[in-house]
């Protein structure tokens, strides 16, 4: 079975040619009884499945017609799209895995991660994160009217770019600490992630960790085949 991993689209109703990619990306990547893994930002915001299933109704439509032609899609929580629900799950057909996910392939463990949690520097960042993931602050926030959710948003979204142009590149991030404790807690020698925006294959001492990129005028996938070999890619959108 083929299994294909990105990250990082940030997709938004303002840059309509990144929608264009996933559109050209699944008509050209994809196969039937694939595995498709999507971990993380998917979206550049996602303020609930009420007003994200009406905004993005191209991509959520795209996205169901891969899972009915027999595609299998799994997605993670990123840090702009952790809201994501049940309404786009059954929207889509898609499937959520944990912020920290073990799968096999050809008897090779492999662990999935958006990336965000290994970036413990970032001491900032990680305070927030706690509190948005805090089942009461999402249900709280849901909640709200949408004019209120996104003025929220945007005032987020403005003290979040104050507070990374002032930290040092290395602090955003991961922390090697984390990533081998987190390695080591789930017995695996393959970690595939995103979130920093940095691709790279890093490999040391008989470990791998694939960062994969953000689509800024490219798009950067992992494509592993039955044959157990795997490809780090990057193609212009």
């Amino acid at each position: 079975m083929r299994h294909l991993f990105i990250s990082d689209l940030h997709l938004d109703p303002g840059r309509p040619h990144h929608i264009q990619a996933l559109r050209d990306f699944c008509a050209c990547k994809l196969q039937p009884e694939g595995r498709l893994y999507i971990l993380g930002d998917l979206f550049e915001a996602w303020l609930g499945d009420d007003m994200g299933l009406v905004a993005y109704a191209d991509v959520i439509s795209l996205l169901k017609q891969q899972t009915e032609q027999g595609i299998e899609l799994f997605i993670q929580h990123g840090n702009r799209d952790f809201l994501l629900g049940k309404a786009f799950a059954e929207a889509t057909g898609a499937t959520f895995i944990a912020e920290e996910e073990v799968i096999e392939i050809n008897h090779t463990r492999v662990l999935l991660m958006h990336g965000d949690s290994l970036c413990t520097d970032d001491i900032d960042y990680q305070a927030f994160k706690q509190q948005v993931r805090s089942k009461s602050w999402q249900q709280d926030f849901l909640a709200l009217p949408a004019a209120e959710r996104l003025q929220i948003a945007q005032h987020f979204r403005q003290q979040s770019g104050l507070m990374t142009a002032n930290k040092h590149a290395d602090i955003m991030d991961v922390n090697t600490s984390a990533v081998a404790e987190v390695m080591q807690k789930h017995q695996v020698s393959t970690l595939i992630h995103g979130h920093t925006h940095r691709p790279m294959v890093h490999q040391d001492q008989g470990q791998t960790r694939i960062v994969l990129g953000d689509w800024q005028g490219h798009f950067d996938y992992l494509d592993w085949a039955e044959n157990d070999t795997w490809h780090f890619l990057r193609q212009p959108i």
